[in-house]
């Protein structure tokens, strides 16, 4: 008797043990937030318009066509007048940059980051159990993680990761490693150091797609605290739930659209071609086709996969109706999605999704204030338009955040974050909180068509900086 009650509970317990070993294997495998810290430089390297000016000036290869295409790119870029700079281009060395100024510019963010979020959430170098750092065009021997683990003295047994090369998606991509390790690992404390060097990168030539990325790219960096210790889930700002990564680096067009590289006289700069529209909306397309069922309700994606069919339908028996052209995305994210992030490209990046996705100014805001107050901070420009929401008292418990970011390769990355708790007040170290009441002003115009629009009507063959602009 005993033997047939044991038989016949065998399969109960045989049950039970695969219950239990799918709860435990999903124990501890989630991926939060628990603060971040996006720098902010010293007043003394904003970026002004009389600044700029002079650091054009100094560029020798440039002439009157080349100045009136920058001043073109730069009134129509969406910076302001309050991004920052390296040090090195305020005192004039940014042709000849040296490895010491490389490194400055990377300590100087890292050392007032990374200690303001330790000293802000409490936590010691000592808890730190993983770190993952990405500058993508600095390579260094020893690396910047191994000179951020010597400066706070942290474990021997620290698992590290140094990316280069990542472009503007690195910190996604970072992420994504954060993530598997936490899929292997129980109680992990994360730090994630994603910045871009900008002293060794200034572009000193005359080629028109090289000199953009002078117009577009400006300091910053972001040091941000995760775990999976469900213990500390009580403390957490943003819950990952899902991450996706597109990589078309297999197309030559994709491939070749942004590239380090150097001009027909040798002067070295990042490369920005005309396919880089094109690559940015074939990689946004992929991924949106990967993560919609992801984030989306399974009615939207009904109604999509109906409205399809209904087309589909409609050119197979030649229906003589004629139908608008359009780029906007057949599905409405806003079903599944409440804030958009999105990377700080450039004014055309932010306006392409924003049509692509048929988001609101309101959607776009955060991007455009981003872009206009800190520049395209390369990897790192997402965070500060996560913390322009925060400031803004956007974010509430429950809503979900879709950041989607860009980069050279060509990639796509793109991720959804649930809000844990009302972020209602911004927190001390939020960079927006001194002028977060300024925005958005009333016009995003700057002041050099203003100042300088009188070199449009000048002449190649008489054309003279006039001597009040030249110090």
């Amino acid at each position: 008797m005993e033997f047939v009650t044991f038989f016949l509970l065998l399969p109960l317990l045989y049950s039970s043990y695969l219950i239990w070993k799918w709860v435990d294997a999903r124990r501890d495998k989630d991926c939060y937030i628990l603060d971040y810290q996006c720098h902010k430089p010293t007043d003394d390297r904003k970026v002004g318009t009389e600044f700029s000016a002079e650091v054009l000036l100094r560029n020798k290869s440039l002439g009157l066509n080349e100045y009136k295409f920058l001043l073109k790119a730069i009134v129509s870029a969406g910076l302001g007048e309050q991004t920052y700079a390296p040090r090195i281009m305020f005192s004039g060395r940014e042709e000849c940059p040296l490895l010491a100024d490389s490194i400055s510019e990377m300590e100087e963010f890292f050392v007032d980051s990374v200690e303001k979020l330790l000293s802000r959430s409490g936590f010691s170098p000592q808890e730190i159990d993983l770190l993952v750092v990405n500058v993508s065009m600095l390579a260094i021997l020893p690396s910047l993680a191994s000179r951020i683990i010597n400066r706070y003295k942290m474990r021997s047994d620290i698992k590290v990761y140094n990316l280069t090369g990542m472009g503007c998606s690195a910190s996604l991509i970072s992420l994504d490693i954060v993530r598997s390790v936490f899929k292997s690992q129980r109680n992990v404390n994360a730090l994630l150091v994603t910045s871009e060097c900008l002293s060794p990168n200034w572009y000193a030539g005359n080629n028109r797609s090289m000199i953009l990325a002078n117009c577009l790219f400006r300091s910053g960096g972001c040091a941000i605290l995760l775990t999976n210790n469900r213990a500390l889930k009580h403390r957490a700002m943003f819950k990952l739930k899902c991450l996706v990564r597109t990589h078309h680096g297999a197309r030559d067009e994709s491939y070749g659209c942004c590239v380090q590289k150097e001009d027909e006289q040798g002067k070295q700069g990042f490369y920005l071609g005309k396919d880089l529209p094109k690559a940015a909306t074939r990689s946004l397309v992929d991924n949106l086709r990967r993560i919609s069922p992801r984030i989306l309700p399974v009615r939207e994606l009904l109604r999509f996969a109906i409205v399809t069919f209904a087309r589909k339908m409609n050119h197979r028996h030649g229906s003589t109706t004629k139908v608008a052209p359009t780029t906007k995305s057949m599905i409405n994210f806003k079903t599944g999605v409440d804030h958009f992030c999105i990377h700080t490209g450039g004014k055309a990046v932010i306006d392409g999704i924003g049509i692509s996705l048929d988001l609101t100014e309101y959607d776009l805001e955060p991007a455009r204030m981003t872009l206009h107050r800190f520049g395209n901070t390369s990897a790192s420009s997402l965070w500060y338009v996560l913390a322009y929401m925060e400031a803004k008292k956007r974010l509430n418990k429950g809503e979900r955040i879709l950041m989607i970011s860009f980069g050279a390769g060509f990639k796509c990355n793109s991720c959804l974050w649930e809000v844990m708790r009302d972020l209602t007040a911004a927190g001390d170290g939020n960079v927006w909180n001194d002028c977060i009441d300024s925005y958005p002003p009333n016009s995003l115009a700057n002041p050099y068509l203003e100042k300088y629009g009188w070199i449009q009507n000048e002449d190649e063959s008489t054309f003279k900086v006039p001597e009040e602009y030249v110090k």
